[in-house]
């Protein structure tokens, strides 16, 4: 019973409870001296049933009331007993004890549930004696519950009001009133409580998109200092000097595509912090027009040395086409991460950086933890793309029959739905490959291929692996680890062991919702006593 969870449970339970009444009912109904069930007129057998038709009438239709009553939420508050994050936390424990308790704990839990479910059954014109009982039963179990989940035996006190219990149920099914009452009770609140869940998963969603959507208030104030303050700087100290002296090929190249400052800064300062030759490091930022005077602040007063960095808008990539930055948008999706211009930039490489020959790809949601110039050293034997594979041997989830619609014959015919999807986020890419095969073309014919009829789930990633299929080295799965974004159950030594940690998912980790064991790899590498984050009251 317990394999099911919390729910399944409690209605396997309201199920056995409904048999038992019934049950209980035809045998009374059956008995030779015609006797009936107690408060129900009509009951017994021969001209008694006949006499008492008006009763009976009025009866069902005060009972048929009360089930409008329960619908309508009357009696759907639970009777002082534990609220659902309290359930929660004593199911945890039980479920941490050991087995022989376990087993016991289990049980009066299962009395808990038939007891309530009975005092909310109750006829409001049925024993208030035994509705007392019922609630003075159902405290007592409440607190041996919560006395000995985590202990090792269940003293003897607690299995005689274990006892107890099973005694009052059992009055409680004898006086219990006609199944058919209970069958329609049931059934509402069924529904009152699947509308209730819909409901919190309907508000929970709804929340869950602005907290991602909305900008933190720190980080608008941040944005907003930082821009006054670089026009206020003379037109000649708007630039970074011209400090290096080696060749731009003699360079490691690292490109972030992003509209936030202090993610980028996590991800410069945590490259910086892992390299073993950071004066070789040349970071490239490209962002939007609006955040270009931000970006440029936070670096001329937070320069990366001994790294060399530049920062470009994609308003100075005057190539680009008129409507780059709107084209993206699609009917019904306000996701940010699936309409932003900044990632369909990463088709666009090779005209981003016409003179570089390779090119190491970070998203802004990173943090490096080991060096990474061994990625320029690998073998990719003539492919565009270096990137981690993001499905194993048995899992069908990250297949690319989940985000192409294969339905599609111009799909069919030229993809394998089963191919495993890659990453973005950590990207070696060789740009002298890349133009000698036309990648950008490719990406060009599909992307209007998808505005025509619907080919892909929304966003960057999917049309990635159409663009990519076939052109893509794997790397080792230590260079990339995803999901810190979202999934819970990522090890500290997986995460400790990677050399790029990605918070790919809703829950990026400079929102409050994101996960917090995870928030202090982030969180490392930002001064949080810079004087800009403690003006705008940005913390840990």
């Amino acid at each position: 019973m317990r394999a099911g969870g919390g729910g399944g449970r409690e209605a396997a339970l309201l199920l056995v409870l409904i048999a038992a009444c019934c049950g209980f009912l035809l045998v009374l109904l059956n008995l030779p001296d015609g006797r009936s069930l107690p408060g129900v007129p009509g009951a017994g057998a021969g001209s008694g049933g006949e006499r008492t038709g008006g009763a009976h009438v009025s009866v069902k239709e005060r009972r048929m009331e009360e089930v409008v009553g329960l619908q309508q939420g009357v009696v759907a508050q639970e009777l002082e007993g534990q609220t659902d994050e309290i359930a929660a936390d004593v199911d945890e424990r039980i479920s941490r004890s050991p087995s022989g308790t376990k087993e016991k704990l289990w049980m009066m839990q299962d009395q808990l549930i038939m007891a309530k479910a009975y005092l909310q059954f109750a006829s409001p014109h049925g024993s208030s004696h035994l509705v007392r009982e019922l609630k003075l039963r159902v405290k007592e179990l409440e607190r041996v519950i919560n006395h000995i989940s985590s202990s090792f035996r269940v003293p003897m006190s607690a299995l005689q009001k274990s006892r107890a219990m099973e005694m009052t149920l059992s009055k409680a099914q004898r006086a219990y009133p006609h199944c058919s009452l209970m069958t329609a009770k049931l059934r509402a609140m069924t529904h009152q409580s699947e509308e209730l869940v819909r409901a919190h998963r309907s508000e929970s969603a709804f929340l869950e998109q602005v907290a991602v959507r909305t900008l933190p208030k720190g980080h608008h104030c941040l944005a907003m200092r930082l821009t006054s303050e670089y026009f206020l700087l003379d037109p000649n100290e708007r630039d970074f000097p011209q400090r290096y002296t080696m060749q731009m090929g003699s360079f490691y190249h690292y490109a972030i595509f992003s509209d936030n400052v202090l993610a980028s800064a996590v991800v410069v300062n945590s490259t910086i912090s892992a390299s073993k030759d950071p004066k070789r490091i040349m970071f490239h930022i490209v962002t939007d027009a609006l955040n270009f005077p931000a970006m440029m602040m936070w670096f001329l007063t937070n320069p990366p040395n001994p790294a060399t960095i530049r920062i470009k808008s994609l308003d100075h990539l005057k190539w680009l086409p008129a409507d780059f930055t709107s084209r993206f948008k699609q009917k019904g999706i306000r996701d940010p991460r699936y309409t932003s211009a900044l990632n369909h930039l990463r088709f666009y490489l090779p005209e981003v950086f016409p003179s570089l020959n390779k090119l190491l790809l970070l998203d802004h949601d990173v943090v490096v933890q080991r060096d990474l110039t061994a990625l320029w050293e690998i073998n990719m034997n003539g492919k565009v793309n270096g990137a981690v594979e993001t499905c194993t041997s048995g899992d069908g989830y990250h297949r690319l029959e989940n985000i192409v619609n294969f339905s599609d014959p111009s799909i069919l015919d030229k993809f394998d739905a089963k191919a495993c999807i890659c990453a973005f986020g950590l990207n070696i890419f060789d740009l002298m490959e890349w133009r000698k095969q036309g990648v950008t073309a490719t990406y060009n014919k599909w992307f209007q291929a998808g505005k025509r009829r619907r080919l892909w789930k929304a966003g960057s990633l999917p049309l990635g692996q159409l663009v990519f299929y076939n052109q893509t080295a794997p790397l080792d799965h230590r260079w990339h680890v995803l999901g810190l974004g979202h999934d819970r159950s990522i090890g500290r030594e997986e995460i400790e062991r990677a050399a790029v940690i990605h918070y790919s998912g809703k829950l990026k980790p400079w929102l409050e919702i994101s996960i917090p064991k995870y928030r202090d790899y982030w969180n490392n590498f930002l001064n949080y006593d810079n004087p800009y984050l403690q003006q705008c009251n940005i913390h840990r």
